[in-house]
């Protein structure tokens, strides 16, 4: 019990991908070019979402890596200017205790600092002294005195001008730098702004975008730090103090960000430092300058308590990187092979169904044809037992029956040859004619005459009327027309409609046609078997020059009979 209980169960389950395959199958045959087009979109789909991802996480890792670059160069520069800051306020703290700057007295200060200024990107270290405009042409001498070749005052003092603060001093002592000396920092708006805010705070101050006094006729960009130096007024206050100079450090933009760069791995990020905000007017330098068509960080960079802008910018890589090619690759390959899968199982099921319905119409045609045969064997039976019956009640002997009842069914084997030629289709009316016609035409001593258009008869309807053929032809050839070499037939069809053809038979120069005969077997095929099998009355008639036969034979459409279209 419990096993039979468990039987639908297992059936259900066993039916189950079956069912599953029947559905793919339909959906295969339904939908064939659908489903491949389908399967290659989802893989090309998920291959593009996979390579977006991709792409987007070596977009984010290429935007760390040049924020990491970008973040590497501003702490250096950074770290730099906060150096040069210290020894700034260093030399500010040791100058301040004295009177004055003297040349040893610098001298012994940038010695003690011990500056490496090669590798801090710094043009040097220098002394600027502030004095009323009045007494700038004894400064000039007394430097002269001190600093052999020192130049005089410029740019040349503008008469409104009180106060003045020329270079004295700028270390290292090369010829570049010696064209910075006796040059007046008030002079330059730029220059002064830095100053005054550099007083006023009593911090390191660099100055904006400028051009340094020691380019001479160049035009290469640069800044200025400056650290104000305070001395105590004599018999004043302890608080009482006024500005003696500016300790200052100029940077050439260019070495300056070249220093920082030093031990950052840059490979082709284009790199540019701004004065404050990214405008062309502002640039201060630009280095291994990129396409412009990767991924750009900006980061700000405070230098002695001014906002520069450092942009960094990654190289335009690749349109995919090697890992997104590869499973692009990969994605739309396995789409093209699995799009091809789904396209040969879809010609197999479209294969399957043509042979199910091949083996189907077989079947149905087996089936008709076994009908049909019946069919017809059973008609050409009945016609054989009706030539047979009447034959034997017109036949005076054996020999005369086996003699009449042979040609009858040779009648019959002749057209049933044509009929197998033609698959059991249509034959055409001549060929009928002219298979009867053929043994009583052979030794070509008579005339016969056949003409008419193109007709096709049915296979019932060219047996009925090849054995009326034969029938009037053995009649002509005992006693008619062609009994006698001067003798003539005219066979001559013409088409009522498209569904009926008259066949004229008519002999000529025959022996004469006696008026009182007794009708014979022929007669009989032709008027009662003939005309029944063909549906329409037959016209025989017995004239003196000779014999004239008029038939009516149906002209049916092929498809009205045939069990087998043509592919």
């Amino acid at each position: 019990m419990k096993d039979e209980a468990a039987a639908p169960h297992l059936a259900e389950a066993s039916d189950g991908p079956r069912a599953a395959r029947g559905k793919m199958r339909r959906w295969l045959v339904s939908y064939p070019r659908a489903v491949p087009l389908a399967i290659f979109i989802a893989i090309a789909a998920i291959t593009a979402l996979s390579v977006f991802a991709m792409e987007s996480n070596a977009r984010a890792r290429e935007e760390a890596q040049t924020r990491e670059v970008a973040q590497a160069i501003a702490s250096a520069l950074e770290r730099r200017a906060n150096n040069f800051a210290s020894y700034l306020r260093a030399g500010a703290a040791l100058f301040s205790t004295t009177q004055n700057v003297k040349p040893d007295t610098f001298q012994q200060f940038v010695s003690e600092l011990r500056l490496d200024l090669d590798y801090r990107g710094s043009e040097g270290i220098g002394w600027v002294t502030v004095l009323p405009a009045r007494d700038a042409a004894g400064f000039v001498e007394r430097q002269s005195l001190e600093q052999p070749g020192y130049p005089g005052l410029r740019p040349p003092l503008n008469a409104d001008a009180e106060i003045v603060a020329p270079v004295t001093y700028l270390f290292p002592d090369t010829k570049r730098n010696r064209r910075a000396l006796g040059f007046d920092m008030y002079s330059e708006p730029v220059r002064e702004a830095a100053m005054g805010e550099a007083q006023r705070t009593v911090q390191p101050t660099a100055s904006a975008r400028i051009v340094l006094a020691q380019e001479g006729a160049g035009d290469a960009p640069g800044f200025v730090i400056f650290m104000p130096v305070f001395r105590q007024i004599p018999g004043g206050n302890r608080v009482d103090r006024a500005l003696a100079g500016f300790v200052y450090s100029p940077f050439s933009a260019s070495r300056f960000l070249d220093a920082a760069m030093e031990r950052v791995a840059l490979q082709s990020y284009g790199v540019r430092l701004y004065d404050g905000t990214a405008q062309t007017g502002h640039l201060l330098v630009a280095h291994s300058l990129s396409d412009g068509g990767g991924t750009r960080v900006e980061q700000p960079v405070t230098v002695a308590n001014r906002q520069l802008l450092l942009v960094v910018e990654a190289p335009e890589g690749a349109t995919l990187d090697t890992l997104s090619m590869t499973t692009l690759v990969f994605g739309l390959t396995l789409g093209s092979l699995l799009m091809l899968l789904a396209r040969l199982l879809t010609q197999q099921a479209f294969e399957d169904q043509a042979r199910l319905a091949f083996f189907e119409e077989q079947h149905s045609i087996r089936n008709s044809l076994t009908r049909e045969l019946n069919h017809r064997v059973k008609n050409t039976l009945a016609n054989v037992l009706s030539i047979m019956s009447l034959t034997r009640r017109r036949s005076n002997d054996l020999d005369d029956f086996a003699d009449s009842l042979e040609g009858r069914i040779r009648a019959l084997s002749a057209t049933h040859d044509l009929l197998t030629g033609t698959d059991w289709g249509t034959t055409p009316l001549r060929s009928v004619i002219e298979a009867e016609l053929q043994h009583f035409r052979a030794g070509g001593e008579h005339i016969v005459n056949i003409d008419g258009p193109p007709v096709e008869l049915a296979p019932n309807d060219a047996l009925s009327f090849g054995l009326a053929v034969h029938e009037l032809a053995t009649n002509a050839a005992k006693f008619g027309a062609l009994s006698v070499p001067e003798g003539r037939v005219s066979i001559y069809w013409t088409l009522v409609d498209d569904k009926m053809v008259e066949v004229e038979w008519r002999e000529h120069e025959g022996p004469e046609v006696q008026s009182e005969r007794t009708r014979g077997f022929g007669t009989e095929l032709i008027e009662k078997i003939v005309a029944h099998e063909l549906n329409h009355p037959v016209l025989l008639e017995f004239e003196r020059e000779g014999v004239r036969c008029v038939m009516r034979v149906p002209v049916r459409s092929r498809r009205g009979f045939q069990i087998r279209q043509d592919a």
